[in-house]
């Protein structure tokens, strides 16, 4: 059985991270979407928010789980059982920028494999931070996100502005 960890802020989740991790689960056995707590970010949404998010999202594949990890993501995936970390990319930039996390992640733990996911080419423009800028002045984001997640955008947004 091969277990893949797909690791990322997801803030917010985007059709992007669902088309990749949708395509991880045909693949792998197992994947373990961890959602990022890094204390030197600033986050729109809470971890417990964005978890709750992704788990609503994923929730009739049977064979992802969502977690929060607030540690060196080779620690997560040495816990979990995982040979696998899946990174989704888009153009080259993300793929430059994936491949020295992935050069870093196997020297800290050569057991562990990356695999490089390019999304759909329907996803390759969106960004979490475009996304929240969009939402923030009122933007339709609704081609962009699934609806839970433009819900919540706007309740954010709409209620810091209120």
């Amino acid at each position: 059985m091969v277990k893949a960890v797909f690791p990322g802020s997801f803030d917010p989740p985007t059709w992007g991270h669902l088309n990749v991790i949708e395509r991880a689960r045909a693949i792998f056995n197992e994947v373990h979407v961890v959602v990022a707590v890094n204390s030197e970010k600033d986050y729109l949404f809470s971890a417990d928010e964005r978890v709750s998010l992704m788990r609503d999202l994923v929730s009739e594949w049977d064979n992802v789980q969502v977690h929060s990890w607030n540690r060196l993501i080779v620690e997560y995936a040495r816990e979990a059982g995982a040979r696998v970390l899946i990174r989704g990319v888009r153009n080259l930039a993300d793929f430059s920028y994936e491949f020295d996390l992935a050069m870093m992640n196997h020297g800290l733990n050569p057991e562990i494999e990356t695999i490089f996911l390019s999304t759909e080419p329907q996803y390759f423009v969106l960004r979490s931070s475009a996304i929240k800028e969009l939402a923030s002045y009122g933007g339709d984001v609704s081609t962009m996100v699934p609806d839970s997640v433009a819900r919540a955008l706007k309740e954010r947004y709409h209620r810091s502005t209120s």
